[in-house]
């Protein structure tokens, strides 16, 4: 049976596009009040930036997302599970601000994987918000492994492995501060132009709640079976095996975004955010019928998030690709984990409707 997904895209065409220029205001009240302060919230500086001319669009997109998990003891022992990209295709149509689209995940039309995520971008001149939630399958594979000097592990790379479980879901909030000149909307969802090269710093907050967890009776199988040792004699740290970690992070993030328009109608944009965050953790860890309830931690982390795209763009068509990328770590003395997801989007569009 063919599984299909839904993706919901909510972007800001410009907030300017709700303002009418040819309003005769007379006696201001508090809605005319209202309506100025939205239209100065989206000022901006034309010689730089060319806003939307348009009230409607029409897209193909195409959506392929990635994930990868780094598992790590005190011991040097490492795991790293990803599993095979989605791959998803499909139409957009959208009206000013809201644009929304319907996609069909073809690298698993005949698969029962149990996979969820959807991810929703906000983009103004001011601020950008990014919205995600992913919740993994049962398609995760063994990309690398260490367990130790002396263990060849040849035999696990590319191995299907059924027994990791990982969620996470949170919110990244920034504010460009050289708005009037620099467009984030540009380069992210076609909805202004950059007309001269220009960058602007960035700040902002974050949160994530992650969850995951590795079964170890299903990984020393595995091992077993493969590598032909017995697991038992690995000397492989339990909070690696059997691990079920659960924790928040708050972060406070800066970072730098740049457009550089490198020919008539076109702009290639770049930005990264580093994040300090705050990680708050609970977990259990069993092992020969031992368990340690007390895994709680407070700790600072560096995380990250990276905006990359190509754009070309004459106001009425437009076609390109964009990438995000979000790098989460969290460490304690026993275990660590580096968790990296993101997306890449390559669309064609069209523009109609002049406001």
């Amino acid at each position: 049976m063919k599984k299909l997904s839904f993706i919901i895209l909510l972007t800001f065409f410009s907030m300017s596009m709700l303002a009418d220029d040819s309003i005769d205001v007379k006696k201001p009240s508090l809605f005319d009040k209202l309506y100025e302060i939205v239209k100065e919230f989206s000022r901006v500086d034309k010689k730089y930036i060319e806003p939307q001319h348009y009230n409607y669009t029409v897209m193909l997109q195409n959506t392929n997302t990635y994930e990868s998990y780094t598992l790590r003891n005190k011991e040097g022992q490492e795991i790293v599970l990803s599993p095979e990209p989605s791959v998803k295709i499909g139409p957009y149509v959208g009206w000013r601000w809201l644009v929304l689209g319907y996609t069909i995940d073809v690298s698993h039309l005949f698969e029962s994987h149990h996979k969820q995520d959807w991810d929703i971008s906000l983009y103004s001149n001011q601020v950008g918000i990014d919205l995600f939630y992913r919740k993994t399958g049962n398609d995760y594979k063994v990309r690398r492994a260490y367990l130790g000097d002396n263990i060849s592990t040849d035999n696990l790379r590319n191995v299907p492995f059924g027994g990791f479980n990982a969620s996470i879901k949170g919110f990244n909030l920034y504010y460009i501060l050289n708005h009037k000149r620099f467009s984030y909307p540009a380069a992210f969802n076609q909805s202004t132009c950059q007309k001269i090269s220009c960058g602007s710093p960035l700040v902002g907050i974050g949160y994530t709640k992650h969850s995951l967890s590795i079964d170890a009776e299903k990984l020393y199988g595995l091992i077993e079976s493969r590598l032909g040792y017995d697991s038992s004699k690995l000397n492989m740290d339990s909070s690696l095996v059997a691990a079920k970690v659960n924790y928040t992070d708050f972060s406070v993030s800066g970072g730098y975004a740049y457009n550089w328009v490198f020919a008539k109608n076109w702009v290639a944009a770049a930005s990264l955010s580093l994040a300090i965050g705050h990680k708050r953790s609970t977990g259990d860890m069993e092992h020969d019928g031992f368990r340690l309830r007390d895994f709680s931690f407070r700790n600072f982390n560096l995380d990250g998030v990276g905006r990359f795209g190509m754009v070309w763009n004459n106001t009425r068509w437009y076609a390109g690709w964009s990438a995000i990328l979000h790098s989460y770590s969290y460490r304690k003395s026993q275990f660590s984990t580096n968790s990296v997801f993101g997306s890449l989007n390559i669309y064609f569009g069209y523009n109609f409707g002049n406001r």
